[in-house]
């Protein structure tokens, strides 16, 4: 039997856009609010979306829980697969003492925790994104700066922060990619205009940052360095996305920003050190944090020792991520599974979709050529080299296991709620409830970008979910379908340090558990007005600047 969504059961789009946003208020009060764990928080959310999605939307009830267990099992793998083998390798490299290495070769090159912070959490993180993408960036960067003693609230909430403008073209373009291979928009166009938007806030984020971080006066005692790093991401952003492609806009643009920003401190090093690793004003985990320590100079030898796993772990993370690489891989093995009783039995609808549209539900257990995987084989090589026994290693897996057991049950459990409110089409309420704003479109175009990324957790996620709307609503108002198209992902990077599943990541590797309600009050503001400046950005291309939406060829 074949259902077909609804977007407007109640008969009134107010009523049920309240409706469809009762999973997403009972979830985001029970973190935010109410300081209840996130596992279980998570598991209100989902049990409210089930009643909302059956009683409400007429779901059919199997149907609803098939789409909810489809969703857990993608919260497995590929998510939740990079969260146990990162923390993997932060465990390892923790136990032998080569991370207290790495963390003082960081030092020898500032001790100022403002640049660390532009170091690690934007550039490196940038490039990280740029390779995997889907968590990675997140995890890696926030056990970096937990180790080098930021206080927790720091070390996640400042990652996710800086984890916004490389977000459009992580994992080698795949959010823009299959933004134009779902939907029908041309790739190079609309990479393009992806690329003429977030250089911007390239620019902006490293100050943002810092201004988060230290306040005002601070960021301004360091505005040289911010600048260099910004720039120098920004331009290389724009370049190889109007004139190259998507898949290696990250990446380039990541090592070019990284590079000018350890030769620009060659030359120059603030006047003031700032060595407080908490945040400005209320921090509640400032007690948590280590105060900066006695620079220790160490061998080439053991710097090399040091920096080998998260060497190891940039290159396997960079091949795993080539199309080449994930095809041969998934030619060996990647077995796939349609969830029977939901795969094709369900269809969305128009103005969503031009007509009636069937939703596939296909699991690919695609193990070898998961992220994940890549990132395990790094922390299994890196263990042998740094002379582990297989009892050792095989023993502190087990243990990361055991350490990130809530984490993991938390990331099931809220994809399970994203997938449940995608094939119910309460998140497509949601969206149309921004659809329906006329000239004001832009703007509120862009952020259905940024609550698409906020309830899937994924740029990818939002481009197939609203891509096709934005499409349709740009033509009727006769806007420029790349500008809107692009806005979707732009708007989107946004909603990527909200998201549920991003939060659980930064906890996990901060081992801040149980506080995710303290970092997604801490983001929020941060990420609303973000995706506002976004929106106001996008509006002005499509009303003061229409030239800025012409193609470049």
């Amino acid at each position: 039997m074949i259902w077909q969504q609804i977007y407007n059961p109640a008969g009134n789009m107010v009523v049920s856009t309240a409706l469809a946003a009762i999973p997403v208020i009972i979830m985001l009060a029970a973190l935010g609010f109410f300081h209840i764990k996130a596992h279980i928080a998570a598991g209100m959310g989902l049990v409210a979306a089930l009643v909302v999605a059956i009683f409400a939307y007429g779901m059919p009830a199997d149907m609803a829980g098939r789409a909810a267990l489809y969703g857990g099992f993608t919260g497995l793998l590929p998510i939740g697969w990079i969260v146990l083998n990162i923390i993997f390798l932060h465990q390892l490299t923790e136990q032998n003492g080569s991370f207290k290495v790495l963390q003082d070769s960081l030092s020898n090159i500032t001790e100022d925790r403002r640049i660390q912070l532009l170091l690690i959490a934007f550039c490196f993180g940038a490039f990280f994104e740029g390779a995997a993408g889907f968590g990675t960036p997140v995890a890696v960067t926030a056990a970096i700066l937990i180790g080098l003693g930021f206080s927790p609230l720091a070390a996640s909430g400042l990652s996710l922060i800086a984890n916004t403008a490389p977000v459009a073209f992580g994992a080698l373009g795949t959010p823009v990619i299959t933004l134009a291979k779902v939907h029908g928009y041309d790739l190079m166009e609309v990479t393009a205009m992806i690329g003429r938007q977030l250089p911007f806030f390239s620019v902006l984020v490293p100050f943002w940052l810092i201004w988060a971080f230290a306040g005002r006066k601070a960021m301004w005692e360091i505005w040289p360095a911010i600048l260099v790093a910004g720039v120098s991401f920004a331009i290389p952003q724009f370049l190889v996305s109007n004139y190259i492609g998507p898949e290696l806009v990250d990446i380039i643009a990541a090592i070019i920003s990284m590079a000018s920003l350890i030769a620009f401190l060659r030359v120059w090093q603030p006047k003031k050190i700032w060595t407080s690793p908490s945040m400005r004003g209320h921090d509640p985990s400032a007690a948590e944090a280590k105060p900066a320590q006695p620079v220790v100079r160490y061998s080439r030898a053991q710097l090399i020792n040091a920096w080998m796993p998260w060497l190891i772990l940039s290159v396997c993370v960079f091949v795993w991520g080539l199309p080449s690489v994930k095809a041969a891989l998934n030619g060996i093995f990647a077995p796939a599974f349609p969830m029977d009783g939901l795969h094709n039995l369900i269809e969305k609808m128009p103005p969503v979709v031009p007509k009636p549209t069937k939703e596939g539900a296909v699991y690919t257990l695609n193990l070898l050529s998961a992220t994940g995987t890549g990132i395990l084989l790094s922390a299994l090589i890196s263990a042998l080299l740094m002379r582990y026994s297989p009892v050792a290693i095989v023993g502190t897996f087990f243990r990361t296991i055991w350490l990130v057991r809530y984490s993991l049950l938390t990331i099931v459990l809220m994809l399970a709620l994203g997938t449940l409110t995608r094939y119910s089409g309460t998140d497509t309420t949601l969206g149309l409830a921004f659809a329906n704003t006329g000239v004001l479109y832009p703007f509120f175009g862009t952020l259905m970008g940024w609550l698409g990324v906020a309830l899937t957790g994924s740029d990818t996620a939002s481009n197939v979910l609203f891509g096709g709307m934005q499409k349709v609503a740009a033509e009727q108002l006769g806007l420029s379908p790349n500008l809107m198209g692009a806005a979707n992902s732009s708007g989107g990077v946004m909603g990527k340090m909200i998201d549920a599943q991003s939060i659980v990541v930064a906890s996990t590797a901060t081992r801040w558990f149980n506080h995710e309600g303290d970092i997604l009050r801490f983001v929020f503001f941060h990420s609303i007005a973000l995706a506002c400046l976004v929106g106001l950005l996008v509006t002005l291309q499509a009303y003061v600047w229409p030239f800025t939406s012409m193609v470049v060829r």
